[in-house]
């Protein structure tokens, strides 16, 4: 006969936790009594007979990695994910074929250039002028500019902050301490167990907090923040070749000024000269004084042609010493003449489709575009649920002796999920927002591309066009040459009268300028071809390493 047994006179039974394999089974993962039920759910209680705060918590931690495993697990980037847009389907840089331009013998900048299609930009492209005084400039131009040290800094402040965010996939950890002395009202149940009324409390505890990527606002601010500091070392890289292009433009400026110096002080020589030789002539009688007069005039406006060509150089001097990270009072060591330079006869050309990947500027606004893209899925995961995770554990005693004894311990496991539910509709617009900034970076960036590809083509035309302008110009300054000998030859023996000797001399004037110019034009639209085509900063060590 079964015997029907009294649950209240078998007394208490001692509650044991429940093996592995009932804990799998179960929906939350463990068959808790009531004390545990209310710690699972970050509630302060004793420990339980015959266990410390050592192992509460741990089996807390069980509980908090798995259910943080199973978070990360369901995680996702909302957003788009960057795409590198393709280079242009372009075949060349003109409609034109480009060709060997044109050489002029015995001539200062008349050397033949011809285009190495496909050929390597070199990082210190400005070395084939073969100038060790521009070398040395542009070297020390690099290392002393203020906008080169100030692009630097930026590039260090984009790298920190990515560094900054990047600390979000980790969980924040701290630690505190707290001591107090309290007394409690009579009328109130004492809080220690030892009945006291006035005690002691010291709390030392370690808090745990981390948020979940689940819906990847950590990974696409990180995202954009890397496309910034990219960014940033892009800037920097413009920064370096256009400064060299500076220089380069600034040194060929200089010397094609000191040439137009030098041809107005030719100039002034032979129309003083005439002036002598007219005024001899009227002391005989064999000229009147309107041709003295008029040759003086003359000189008198060739003359007035030299201080704002000197004005030019001066402030052409300042603009290097500035360049150079110094003061216009600081004068730079090096003087620069077009004799000094050489034209390079081999122009490397790179491909159009690596056009894209070389110019800073393209490659700037693409970084643009990859970190819109980045805020549009910002502005969507903002829209979503965000989970907080949070742990604790610390002791509680009323001496610092009887701290970490057992029975002093507790700990707390928490989870808070956040929902935007209104704000007047302004994360939905902001991500609208996001959407139509993706697309303006999207337009911003084709723009960049044309202009870098219109860059390149101008400056390959103006070359081949320069070519045969300095053609031209040396032929035409030397017809000039042999029309003013003739002329000043007549006018000493009474054939030519002073209108034809002003003419000859006003046109050798205007052609030798032109000549001078005409040569200088060749150096600096060569070196903007370097600039165009990229500038060569990836083969720069201290560039090219991307972050």
């Amino acid at each position: 006969m079964n015997q029907i047994r009294n649950p209240k006179a078998e007394g208490p039974k001692e509650i044991r936790r429940p093996k592995a394999e009932t804990r799998r089974k179960s929906g939350v993962g463990y068959a808790l009594d009531d004390e545990r039920r209310l710690r699972a759910l970050g509630r302060h209680a004793a420990p339980a007979p015959n266990e410390g705060p050592a192992s509460d918590l741990g089996f807390g931690i069980f509980f908090g990695i798995r259910f943080l495993a199973m978070m990360l697990l369901a995680g996702c980037a909302v957003g788009p994910n960057f795409k590198r847009p393709a280079a242009p389907e372009v075949n060349g840089y003109t409609a034109a074929p480009l060709s060997t331009t044109d050489g002029v013998t015995n001539l200062l900048g008349g050397e033949a250039q011809r285009f190495l299609n496909g050929r390597n930009i070199p990082g210190e492209w400005w070395a084939l002028f073969h100038s060790k005084a521009l070398n040395a400039l542009i070297e020390r131009s690099l290392s002393n500019n203020p906008s080169i040290k100030a692009g630097q800094a930026a590039l260090l402040v984009a790298r920190e902050n990515v560094l900054v965010q990047r600390g979000a996939y980790l969980p924040g950890i701290a630690g505190g301490f707290s001591a107090s002395r309290q007394s409690q009202s009579h009328f109130l149940a004492p809080v220690p167990n030892a009945n006291e009324f006035t005690y002691s409390l010291f709390t030392p505890q370690v808090s745990v907090w981390y948020m979940p990527d689940v819906f990847g606002l950590n990974r696409r601010t990180m995202e954009s923040l890397q496309a910034q500091a990219e960014q940033a070392r892009l800037a920097l890289a413009a920064t370096h070749i256009t400064l060299s292009a500076n220089v380069v433009a600034a040194a060929i400026q200089e010397a094609s000024l000191r040439e137009q110096i030098a041809a107005t002080r030719e100039i002034i020589a032979i129309n003083t000269n005439m002036l002598q030789i007219l005024r001899t002539q009227l002391a005989k009688g064999r000229v009147g004084r309107l041709d003295v007069a008029a040759q003086e005039s003359q000189l008198a406006q060739v003359a007035a042609t030299l201080p704002p060509l000197r004005k030019q150089l001066a402030q052409q001097r300042d603009l290097l010493a500035v360049l150079a990270g110094a003061f216009p009072s600081q004068d730079p060591p090096e003087r620069f003449e077009l004799s000094s330079l050489a034209l390079p006869g081999e122009l490397p050309l790179s491909l159009p489709s690596q056009l894209v990947a070389q110019r800073p500027d393209v490659r700037q606004a693409e970084e643009d575009l990859h970190a819109a893209s980045a805020q549009v899925g910002i502005a969507t995961a903002n829209r979503l649920p965000n989970i907080t995770l949070t742990a604790g554990a610390g002791n509680t005693a009323l001496a610092l002796d009887q701290l970490f004894t057992s029975g002093t311990g507790f700990w707390g496991l928490g989870a808070t999920v956040t929902q935007p539910i209104f704000q007047g509709g302004a994360l939905l617009h902001k991500e609208r927002a996001a959407k139509a900034a993706y697309v303006q970076a999207a337009e911003q960036y084709r723009s960049a591309v044309l202009t870098a590809f219109q860059n390149v083509a101008d400056t390959l035309n103006a070359i081949e066009q320069d070519a045969e302008a300095l053609k031209t110009a040396a032929a035409a300054e030397v017809a000039a040459k042999v029309t003013l000998d003739l002329t000043q030859r007549q006018a000493q023996t009474g054939y030519a009268n002073y209108l034809a000797l002003l003419s000859a001399e006003q046109t050798y004037q205007q052609t030798l300028i032109n000549l001078v110019q005409a040569q200088a034009n060749r150096y600096a639209d060569t070196a903007a071809l370097f600039l165009a085509l990229g500038g060569g900063w990836w083969n720069r060590a201290d560039l090219a390493k991307t972050f």
